[in-house]
């Protein structure tokens, strides 16, 4: 019994060690100095035609002789962003460019590129020669912190989907190893049971204070290899309920100022706008859906670092499950009503007097306006009590007409 005990201890143990070994390590130096390390596995799912008009799909895995493309990696400067290149087979590889802003850092964009003349990989497809992918991997972390994921993290998108696994990774280090602090991802976060936030909140002086007024109205410009995906005219306000180390509930409600540095992507299948304040990140992530001609926001992401007195130091939520904002693709969404869109339970973003416009756009502004239900159903009310005011006065005057005629008709001529 003890020896199969031995046996299978064993085998766990080359199990563990296989997988592990499945990721691979890779860094970016300048100067003797580390600026990018990252350690994961990954796996590309790549669907094309063949020449039998066939769909088919071909899987790849990042290789363990993998290597750096040094010639395409940078630490980054005054006009460059830091960038991992990563080269393995017949001419594939892996870009993964950062950006950072605040307290926070982010890949920007991810691109894989794919050789369809490797015939080890891709049996008799239609197109030959060096493809590309590119999205954004929603990957975002705080300065001095590392990014970790142990599940499995997916990117969809044209026609290739990445698997990420037992990823570590840490752009911007302060010194040639990944940070003792680490930032989760979304998959690795253990669920909470939500708490409604309440209607009267315990404050305290740790807290931003409350705002006075409504926020001002910034103006939001993303760009692409193609050029504009997305305008936008909106004020922003978060809206967050956090824990106490008292037990009680408070309430950090906070105005994006104008000044809030931004970035984004573009690509078919979304767009995504970021925001980075000193202590917090905000991010939207719109789709289109081709079957209905209609574009709408399907994701919001809030990371916020909490005040002292609150039982966590920060507040991480994504909710990709939103059909917000929706208009018809080559037209503006506009509304100039309060929109107050849940991302939590514990989480809200509110939007003041919007106006913008993704994916498609004919010259350099909105194009025809679609108003929100909120504006019309505003509308509606003074044409509902206009009307209603304007039957009463017809009443009052067809029941005097009538009753004028009765006085004349009781008088008879002499």
């Amino acid at each position: 019994m003890a020896a199969r005990s031995g046996r299978g201890l064993l085998l766990l143990t080359a199990v563990l060690l296989g997988f592990l070994q499945a990721s691979s390590t890779f860094e970016v130096t300048e100067d003797g100095k580390i600026c990018i390390l990252a350690n994961f596995s990954v796996q590309f799912t790549v669907d094309y035609n063949n020449t039998k008009s066939q769909k088919q799909n071909a899987s790849i895995e990042l290789p363990d002789n993998a290597t750096v493309l040094r010639s395409n990696s940078s630490c980054g400067g005054k006009d460059k962003s830091p960038i991992l290149a990563i080269g393995f087979g017949k001419g594939h590889s892996l870009h993964l460019e950062f950006g950072k802003s605040g307290g926070f850092y982010n890949v920007t964009s991810l691109t894989f590129k794919y050789n369809l003349s490797d015939t080890t990989i891709f049996r008799d497809p239609t197109e030959k020669g060096m493809k590309e992918a590119t999205s954004d991997p929603d990957i975002h972390a705080g300065l001095n912190t590392s990014y970790t994921c142990v599940h499995s993290h997916r990117l969809k998108m044209a026609n290739v989907t990445v698997l990420f696994t037992n990823v570590k990774l840490e752009a911007y280090l302060a010194s040639n190893n990944f940070s003792h602090d680490h930032t989760l991802c979304k998959e690795d976060q253990v669920p909470t049971t939500p708490s409604t936030p309440t209607t009267t909140p315990t404050t305290t002086t740790q807290a931003p204070p409350t705002p006075s007024k409504k926020p001002d109205k910034g103006q939001y410009n993303v760009t692409g290899h193609s050029g504009t995906c997305l305008f936008a005219s909106m004020g922003l306000q978060l809206n967050v309920t956090y824990s106490t180390k008292n037990k009680t509930k408070s309430d950090i409600l906070m105005n994006i100022p104008l000044n809030t540095t931004y970035n984004g992507t573009c690509n078919n299948a979304s767009v995504t706008l970021n925001l980075f304040l000193e202590r917090a990140m905000l991010g939207f992530r719109f789709v289109q859906n081709a079957s209905i001609d209609k574009y709408f926001l399907q994701g919001i992401n809030i990371i916020i670092f909490l005040p002292s007195e609150a039982v966590e130091s920060k507040y991480n939520v994504t909710n990709n499950s939103l059909s917000e904002l929706k208009a018809t693709v080559g037209k503006s969404f506009k509304c100039i009503a309060e929109e107050n869109i849940w991302v939590s339970d514990n989480a809200s973003v509110n939007l003041f007097d919007v106006q913008l416009q993704a994916f498609k756009f004919e010259g350099d502004k909105f194009g025809a306006v679609e108003e929100c239900q909120l504006d019309e159903n505003n509308m509606l009310i003074p044409i509902i009590v206009g009307a209603a005011l304007a039957g009463l006065v017809l009443i009052v005057l067809i029941a005097y007409l009538i009753g004028r005629k009765r006085s004349h008709a009781g008088y008879q001529t002499i």
